[in-house]
């Protein structure tokens, strides 16, 4: 199952008081798909996010869903189609995980209407997928960054939103958690065909788990794509001002970049050769 949503950015220029982080921006992002954005600090990814989801407002140009500028929807509209993790939540104080994992089936709540079974099962389910159900009587404040990391990916998938956005959404989990992060979305996209955008630091998890790539390099689009065609020598290059060494990675087939810094480089003239080795 892959949903017909489609999300797009029309010469989009969006910033902060006199700063213009982003300028004249056209972007596509494949619907039914995942796609990861990725850049160096302060390019611009948080910023796109924020305004693909209408926090911010644009200077200029458009961002569209399914035809429709997202700043003119109404929230409620908006917000039962395109569900959005920011990257540093804040919740309200002393609220309890169950509540505020029910708190994402608020765009479905009409006026008058009560809390359903659906619901119900929406809140159990996006518990039971983020392994928090032991900690839905526990208060969000005790808990640690993983777990209240997991608790809002809970809550985001409760909102049962056919187009996820995620700012960064493996903050604070260790590498066992952000697999299962990262595995849990891929689920979601292969089972209900969700459109997930989300914003990773780590490149190679970006290549391994996205269909798509986007690249930004100073507020500006520098390359999208399949990640075998994105993630190149010289993109890193130009994106994140680094030597590297991009490979296929020997688990997923993607590609795998390996950094080069001024330490901890094989001098390979001075090894000697294999056959040099057996005469030894």
């Amino acid at each position: 199952m892959t949903t017909d949503h489609t999300l797009t950015a029309e010469n989009l220029t969006i910033g902060y008081g006199d700063r213009v982080v982003i300028e004249n921006l056209d972007l596509l992002v494949p619907p039914g798909r995942i796609t990861a954005i990725v850049g160096a600090n302060a390019c611009g990814k948080s910023t796109l996010l924020r305004s693909m989801s209408r926090l911010l407002a644009p200077r200029a140009g458009h961002v569209l869903l399914d035809g429709r500028e997202v700043h003119r929807m109404p929230a409620k509209e908006l917000a039962r189609t395109l569900g959005l993790l920011p990257q540093s939540p804040i919740a309200p104080e002393g609220i309890t995980v169950a509540d505020l994992v029910g708190r994402g089936r608020n765009p479905h709540q009409r006026i008058l209407s009560r809390w359903s079974r659906q619901d119900d099962l929406a809140v159990a389910a996006a518990l039971d997928a983020t392994h928090t159900a032991e900690l839905a009587d526990r208060s969000v404040d005790e808990l640690s960054g993983g777990q209240r990391q997991r608790v809002w990916i809970a809550m985001a998938l409760a909102q049962q939103t056919e187009v996820l956005l995620l700012d960064e959404p493996t903050t604070f989990l260790d590498v066992s958690h952000q697999v299962e992060v990262l595995d849990l979305l891929t689920d979601l996209n292969a089972d209900r065909g969700t459109t997930i955008v989300m914003v990773l630091h780590d490149l190679n998890m970006a290549a391994r788990y996205a269909d798509h790539l986007i690249a930004l390099a100073a507020g500006s689009l520098h390359a999208a794509g399949d990640p075998a065609t994105v993630l190149t020598e010289d993109c890193v290059r130009a994106v994140f001002g680094l030597d590297s060494q991009v490979i296929v990675d020997p688990v997923s087939g993607k590609p795998l970049m390996l950094p080069i810094g001024r330490h901890h480089v094989r001098d390979q003239a001075a090894e000697p050769r294999a056959d040099q080795a057996a005469q030894s």
